[in-house]
């Protein structure tokens, strides 16, 4: 028996009026998601816990069968164990993005222009960490270089309870209210403004703007949290199991379960990704033994928070095209298999932000299922089954133990 877990992150949406007071699934030319819909199970899930911030980082433990309201420790640290930090029980790690900000001169009146540095490259965005690093080390403080903007840093034997705000929430606002709060909180600000004041300069962003991108000029630190402790996957289902990402908090999640993390050339974290380079790595995992595949795509979630209308719609088109498709294709030579199709949460184009509204699903089991059954993949098309599930986290055992 082989599972596959296709997760489109942010993929559900609101209706638009720019799309005819559609949805960008209702929209989207997707033959086999609506295959799938016509032909085996679909429903709403909720995989933000009602009181609780919605982020993929919540969402994804929920989907790979881990209560957030018992496993979760922040998202940071998740991203740390991709990174292949080196955490002890009283390390406190933070995301750190490197951001665009305005120009004004205080730093306290500054506007987030883009949470992403008009999506840094890895090259551009491992010099600027280098730098911050040269700068700030030390026994306490560690920079630590990720992918793109998405960065880590570690305060050694360092205080919690900040309250901090992820920079995607803040596009086009002053950060005035947004800085970090609570106490000790004024190390994390200076570190926050003499990053400003040693990238705003910097080469690399000199360059950035002889070609017209925006400069990666201050870090943003947030999602905080302490190292996690995960039980196994294989422990949990008995299934032996990979994760297939470009991004470092999914790939944290699949190393602290026991899953193998698989690498991919081209696999960027946007619109841009090697969608059938996903597919095919996913299927040799099948073939190389695994039992489970966990496939995250992050362009949805990323045109979502850009407010990109057509590439949201297109990113769901090609994950239909040149990944559903393909694995469908392959899937029918083993002897058994489930594939189930679902995103972690909602990035509403009209919000450019995460809601924690539940999501659609779809369980397709080889052969068809008598199951609850849709005319298509989107949310309405869900909601109309009357089929819900109220705790996310059950629904893999669900999966996986065929009771859909």
């Amino acid at each position: 028996m082989k599972y596959v877990v296709l997760l489109g992150d942010g993929m559900a949406d609101y209706p638009l009026p720019a799309l005819g007071n559609k949805t960008p699934l209702q929209c989207a030319r997707k033959p086999y998601m609506d295959f799938m819909a016509r032909h085996g199970t679909v429903g709403l899930v909720r995989t933000i816990p009602r009181g609780i911030a919605p982020g993929s980082d919540v969402a994804n433990l929920s989907v790979m069968g881990y209560n957030p309201e018992i496993y979760y420790t922040g998202r940071s640290p998740l991203e740390a164990v991709s990174m292949g930090i080196n955490l002890s029980e009283s390390d406190v790690t933070f995301r750190c993005n490197l951001v665009t900000l305005s120009e004004e001169p205080e730093y306290e009146n500054k506007t987030m222009i883009d949470y992403s540095s008009d999506e840094i490259t890895t090259g551009e965005a491992r010099e600027l960490i280098a730098s911050l690093a040269d700068k700030f080390n030390d026994d306490e403080i560690s920079f630590h270089a990720g992918i793109s903007y998405r960065h880590c840093m570690v305060w050694r034997n360092g205080p919690s309870g900040f309250r901090l705000t992820p920079p995607h929430d803040i596009l086009e606002k002053k950060v005035t209210p947004f800085l970090p709060e609570g106490e000790n909180s004024q190390k994390l600000l200076e570190l926050m403004k003499e990053s400003h004041r040693l990238l705003k300069d910097h080469p690399v962003n000199i360059k950035r703007m002889e070609r017209g991108l925006r400069p990666a000029n201050s870090i943003w630190l947030w999602g905080e949290g302490k190292k996690p402790r995960l039980s196994g996957f294989y422990e949990k289902y008995h299934v032996k199991g990979s994760v297939i990402s470009a991004v470092d908090l999914i790939k944290g999640i699949g190393i602290c379960a026991g899953l193998k993390s698989i690498d991919v050339e081209g696999a960027t974290g946007n619109i841009n990704t090697n969608f059938r380079g996903k597919a095919l790595a996913a299927l040799e995992e099948l073939q190389r033994g695994s039992d489970f595949v966990y496939i995250h795509v992050e362009a949805p979630d990323e045109c979502g928070h850009r407010n990109e209308t057509e590439n949201k719609v297109k990113s769901i088109e090609l994950i239909d095209e040149q990944m559903l498709s393909i694995i469908l294709r392959e899937l029918e030579n083993y002897d058994d298999y489930s594939i189930m199709l679902l995103p972690d949460h909602p990035t509403p184009l009209s919000l450019r932000t995460h809601t924690a509204d539940p999501v659609p699903f779809v369980i397709y089991r080889k052969g068809g299922a008598a199951g609850c059954c849709a005319v298509s993949y989107d949310e309405e098309a869900a909601r109309k089954t009357g089929l819900f599930i109220e705790e996310g986290h059950r629904l893999m055992e669900m999966f996986i133990n065929n009771k859909l």
